[in-house]
């Protein structure tokens, strides 16, 4: 939702979308996402850029002149490409192609998932990355289900699955006050992850944070976000997960 004051444009916005999407109110332009079709046309004629597209349609081929010319930065600081999301594997067919194609030329290839796929479409991804970031939320199925919409049985088997493989995992807990920082989820989290077959995993314990608060606002979907009052861990709970995931003999950081 844009204001007035920010929008001199205002009205050339609402005039050249043909769908019906915007609409011009005292409060500024007011977007109807069940109609909006992503076109852009708005934001081609917004002249102070309140409106704008975030993201864009691209071939294998032209993501790949972009990573090319990021190599040089890659080999001085031993990194890679990271495909992240949103779920990356909901695009697991583009997906594939990017993993072959910077395979191709040796990058090393990342890739950020929560997991929640099936165990087909994981084993093709396996086969073509060094390395995943694995989101592991809370240990209760249910809870699970309550702030995910989703149970976490596919999620805990696919981690077994990837940990008994050759392949890098570094599992990522992302921990939010009052919701998965108690002690009964973390003790659970560290004897999950000290039982996995294979080497041990690194876990990296990510404090909440509301950055995506203001990518809810520019799309006009404030309603739809629904974790405003979540909040940060302080630096004590932090500190207790840390040591129980230690007592398992588990390598815990936060941040990472």
């Amino acid at each position: 939702m844009y204001t007035e004051s920010k929008c001199i444009g205002a009205q050339e916005c609402v005039l050249v979308c043909d769908v019906g999407a915007l609409t011009l109110t005292r409060n500024g332009i007011v977007t109807n996402v069940d109609k909006c079709t992503l076109c852009g046309d708005c934001a081609e004629v917004c002249p102070t850029k309140a409106i704008e597209m975030s993201g864009e349609e691209r071939t294998v081929e032209e993501l790949m002149d972009i990573i090319r010319k990021e190599i040089p930065f890659m080999d001085q600081s031993g990194g890679g490409v990271t495909f992240s999301g949103g779920e990356p594997l909901h695009h697991h067919l583009f997906l594939k192609e990017m993993l072959d194609a910077c395979g191709k030329e040796g990058i090393h290839r990342c890739v950020d998932t929560t997991g929640f796929t099936n165990k087909k479409v994981l084993l093709e991804i396996a086969q073509r990355t060094d390395l995943f970031l694995y989101d592991l939320k809370m240990m209760d199925r249910n809870k699970h289900k309550e702030y995910t919409g989703v149970s976490n049985e596919k999620i805990l088997d696919n981690l077994i699955t990837l940990a008994s493989l050759d392949v890098d995992v570094i599992i990522r807990i992302p921990l939010i006050k009052g919701v998965n920082d108690d002690l009964e989820n973390m003790q659970q989290s560290a004897r999950f992850i000290a039982g996995l077959p294979g080497k041990k995993r690194k876990v990296n314990i990510l404090p909440y944070h509301n950055i995506a608060s203001t990518k809810y606002e520019k799309l006009g979907l404030e309603g739809l976000h629904t974790n405003s009052n979540f909040e940060a861990p302080d630096e004590q709970t932090l500190e207790r997960c840390l040591n129980i995931f230690k007592s398992h003999g588990v390598d815990a950081m936060v941040g990472g």
